[in-house]
C-alpha cells in the first residue's frame, strides 16, 4: 500500500505559507531529506491554490539549479484536488480530484507505484490528516517566528489528533526534521 506523505517547511508558530519570505537557510541535510522524499514517492497532490500558483511556473524551468525537481514534478502524475476548478489540464499529467476525496485517496494508496507526495497545500494536508488518508507528517521546523498574516498548518479550532514521532533530526543551520504518524 502506498503512502501519503507531506512535507511542509514550517516556523516555530506553525507558519507554512510563503516560506520563500522568513526561510533563511536552506542546508545539505534539508536538501537530502526532501531528495529521500522525491526518490520515495511518484506521485503528487495538491490543492487548489498551490496547483494554480505552481502551474505557470514549474513548466517553464528547463535550465538552472531548479531544473531537475521541474523535470521531476512536470513528469509525475499530479492529483489536484478541488471543488472549484472546472479543468487542470494547463498543467500536463495533472488529474482534477473534484468528487469524494476519501474514494480517490483510497484509490491512489492501493494502486501501482511509490509514496504519495502532498505538495503545499495546508488546507489538504488538514482535510488528509481529519480524514484519516494522511500517513506521514515531515516537519521541517525552521528557527524563525513568522508572524501574523500568513497561513498556519493547523487552525486555532483544529481537532486533536494524536501523532507519534517517529524520528528528529537537527540540521546544521537549526532547522529540525520531526517525522510524525498519526495514531491509529
Amino acid at each position: 500500500m502506498r503512502k501519503v506523505v507531506s512535507s511542509p517547511f514550517i516556523s516555530l508558530d506553525g507558519v507554512v505559507q510563503s516560506p520563500n519570505e522568513w526561510q533563511f537557510a536552506f542546508d545539505e541535510e534539508m536538501g537530502a531529506a526532501l531528495g529521500k522524499a522525491l526518490e520515495t514517492a511518484d506521485t503528487i497532490l495538491m490543492g487548489r491554490v498551490t496547483f494554480t500558483e505552481w502551474a505557470g511556473y514549474w513548466p517553464t524551468v528547463t535550465s538552472g539549479e531548479d531544473a531537475g525537481f521541474a523535470k521531476w514534478i512536470n513528469d509525475s502524475p499530479k492529483y489536484v484536488v478541488s471543488s472549484t476548478l472546472d479543468s487542470v489540464e494547463d498543467w500536463a499529467n495533472s488529474t482534477l480530484v473534484d468528487g469524494d476525496l476519501t474514494a480517490a485517496i483510497e484509490k491512489l494508496k492501493a494502486g501501482e507505484g511509490k509514496d504519495i507526495t502532498v505538495a503545499g497545500s495546508p488546507t489538504l494536508v488538514r482535510s488528509l490528516l481529519e480524514l484519516d488518508l494522511l500517513d506521514e507528517l515531515v516537519l521541517l521546523i525552521h528557527p524563525v517566528v513568522a508572524g501574523e498574516g500568513r497561513k498556519k498548518l493547523f487552525e486555532d479550532d483544529a481537532a486533536l489528533k494524536k501523532l507519534e514521532l517517529v524520528s528528529a533530526e537537527p540540521t546544521s543551520s537549526g532547522v529540525i526534521i520531526a517525522t510524525y504518524r498519526p495514531v491509529r
